[in-house]
């Protein structure tokens, strides 16, 4: 049976474009705004990846440690996120949804009660950033029994070697680091050099959904559109920060930006 994750990408590429992924920390800027913006978005998104708030991030740029800081001071906590994801799901049942967090965070939980809670709460997919192939061998083969995706990444500096059994034991989808950078930073490589490096790593297996995450704005984002998949979140981080400041509603708000992205790929 297809993955919800792999019906998106085939959905996408129906439409000659590639799969809008966006990212979210979950409770930011509160619960409940949380989870309205990922309701809003989830109309323009084809994949909504969902953050555990972390205080002591490893990739996560200035902008989604915002978000994070925020999420944390509201107390949101592990269970707050599963919550969160069943939500969603009531309202959208066919919204491939991706847990982004660190291991940690899993470990401290429990590892099996973990991914039985991400089960339960109909989650399509999990990003592990500090567990790295092919440390996370036992990890991805767990979330398989489950039917749950584990997201392999790969990056500029991924050897040929490397690269080739990453792909072969990844599941429904890689996801590519464009720079050597945290997120939300400029983009430091041409969109054209990224797209030589993305365009060698898919002819390792042409059949691998692999998305391109890291530095893409409104502005670079129509550059990479030969990807089957691009990843926006400090963008739609840096919207909610703005519209806390002005004291505006983050929903409206960033509806309209993930509207625009989506519109600039169509």
């Amino acid at each position: 049976m297809s993955s919800l994750i792999n019906k998106a990408f085939s959905n996408a590429k129906n439409e000659k474009r590639p799969a809008l992924l966006t990212y979210t920390v979950a409770g930011d800027n509160s619960k409940t705004k949380s989870l309205e913006i990922l309701k809003s978005i989830s109309n323009y998104a084809d994949i909504c990846e969902l953050g555990f708030p972390h205080n002591t991030p490893i990739a996560d740029g200035g902008q989604i440690q915002t978000s994070a800081y925020r999420a944390i001071k509201n107390g949101i906590k592990i269970n707050d996120v599963f919550s969160i994801v069943k939500s969603l799901k009531k309202f959208k049942k066919d919204k491939p949804i991706i847990l982004m967090g660190y291991y940690n965070m899993i470990y401290q939980y429990n590892e099996n009660k973990f991914l039985k809670k991400c089960k339960i709460s109909k989650v399509d997919g999990l990003i592990v950033v500090d567990l790295p192939y092919p440390e996370n061998k036992k990890l991805a083969s767990k979330c398989k029994k489950k039917g749950i995706n584990f997201i392999q990444l790969v990056s500029p500096t991924t050897s040929q070697i490397r690269l080739r059994k990453i792909i072969k034991d990844s599941h429904d989808m890689v996801y590519y680091i464009s720079m050597l950078s945290t997120t939300g930073g400029k983009l430091k490589v041409s969109p054209k050099k990224i797209l030589n490096k993305y365009n060698k790593i898919k002819k390792l297996n042409p059949s691998k959904n692999i998305v391109i995450g890291f530095g893409i704005t409104e502005k670079t984002i129509k550059s990479l559109k030969k990807a089957d998949g691009i990843v926006v979140g400090s963008a739609i981080c840096k919207e909610i920060s703005k519209s806390v400041e002005k004291r505006q509603n983050p929903v409206t708000n960033v509806n309209k930006v993930v509207k625009r992205l989506k519109n600039k790929i169509i």
